[in-house]
């Protein structure tokens, strides 16, 4: 640390990103990445770029284009009911252009909310994810965590009332559970004075989506990603979606900083994107019944298993320790994701990649049970065309 850092800044906790290693190639199981390429129109849009221009060029600070396809995919004829969602008594979204925020990815749409929403104080969940601290830290504001049940779910009547805006990933990190509507309604009717923001980056692998109440509740603010279920991690895309007067704040703070936020290849990426759904939709199935067989296989192997809505599950065993599996599997080229926190040390998050991935990831679990001493024999890597090694 440098003698000029500002003093509010010198006892900042940063956040910890998942291990990307470069000391070898590693079976990648610890940040929740999409085992699948982007779609094959996704890859063509970058290819068919002008770079010549795109490059010398600012991006469209307003992202056009992209607000006007989200809106189009998101939006009016395309509700909650098209998405064969449960609506029944529900105001439904009629989103917009004007009603969608584009960033470089979610993070920075989480850093915009935490710096200009929570002057009167935010409340999230004890066990969540672990930017919100940060942010909260960053910007001075004052923070109160949630614990959770004992079942690692989310108790809705916990945040009844608590005159602070209100931060929840639903489905939740690290532990992959999940609110019904009902539930977040219950905290949007209860909070009528402060912004309640749902962060939505693991939706599609199982969820609800809550975009269907914008249009009844001014303050609901949904924040989506592209990293996970569209396969655009290194993209850095993310979007919000809630009433105008609210996108118009976000949009605000973005002209302050960092007006071009979204570079033009990211943009024509993911506008691509939005004209293949059912590819990933295709994807997100593809993990779901992935989710499901490791889910079974680690039980029969006497793991607990959180139930999971995400692209991730939440185990934890009494016939290993959570460093202990974390430590065992690296070592193995296999990474996993372990937090040394002391509610959760026991545990693991583990993303799901290809069911070949995971056959490998209990294969070598199984071994490192039955034979300590053994090991998983020279182990695992994973190959930078995504197939595995022994």
């Amino acid at each position: 640390m440098s003698r000029f850092i500002n003093e509010k800044f010198r006892s900042l906790v940063e956040y910890v990103p998942g291990e990307q290693p470069k000391d070898g190639e590693y079976l990648k199981l610890n940040t929740n990445e999409s085992p699948y390429p982007p779609g094959p129109k996704t890859r063509a849009a970058l290819r068919d770029q002008d770079l010549t221009k795109k490059l010398r060029l600012y991006s469209d600070p307003d992202s056009g284009e992209l607000c006007r396809k989200l809106a189009e995919t998101y939006g009016k004829g395309r509700t909650a009911a098209a998405a064969g969602q449960r609506t029944a008594g529900r105001p439904q979204a009629g989103l917009g252009p004007e009603n969608i925020y584009v960033g470089n990815g979610s993070d920075e749409i989480l850093n915009f909310i935490f710096m200009e929403f929570c002057e009167g104080g935010v409340l999230f969940p004890e066990i969540s994810y672990g930017f919100y601290e940060v942010f909260a830290d960053l910007y001075g504001v004052d923070f109160v965590k949630v614990p959770l049940r004992e079942d690692f779910s989310i108790d809705p009547d916990d945040y009844a009332g608590c005159g602070r805006t209100i931060v929840i990933a639903n489905p939740n990190a690290p532990t992959g559970r999940i609110l019904c509507l009902d539930e977040i309604e219950t905290i949007l009717k209860t909070n009528p004075k402060n912004l309640v923001v749902i962060d939505e980056a693991y939706i599609d692998f199982g969820g609800e989506s809550a975009m269907g109440l914008i249009g009844g509740y001014d303050n609901l603010l949904v924040v989506c990603t592209y990293s996970k279920s569209r396969s655009m991690a290194g993209a850095r895309l993310g979007f919000a979606m809630g009433a105008k007067a609210v996108i118009d704040d976000l949009v605000k703070i973005k002209y302050a900083t960092n007006p071009y936020n979204v570079n033009a290849l990211t943009a024509a990426a993911g506008l691509a994107a939005l004209h293949e759904p059912g590819y990933y939709r295709e994807n997100c199935r593809q993990i779901q019944e992935t989710r499901r067989w490791t889910t079974e296989a680690l039980t029969d192997l006497g793991f607990r298993v959180v139930p999971s809505a995400t692209n991730f599950i939440f185990v934890t065993t009494d016939r290993i320790g959570g460093s202990e599996l974390y430590q065992g599997l690296k070592q193995r080229k296999i990474l996993i994701r372990h937090f040394d926190i002391p509610a959760i040390r026991q545990y693991n998050r583990i993303t799901i990649g290809t069911r070949r991935q995971m056959e490998l990831l209990v294969e070598t679990i199984d071994r490192m049970l039955g034979d300590a001493d053994d090991g998983a024999g020279p182990g695992i890597a994973a190959s930078p065309d995504g197939e595995e090694q022994l």
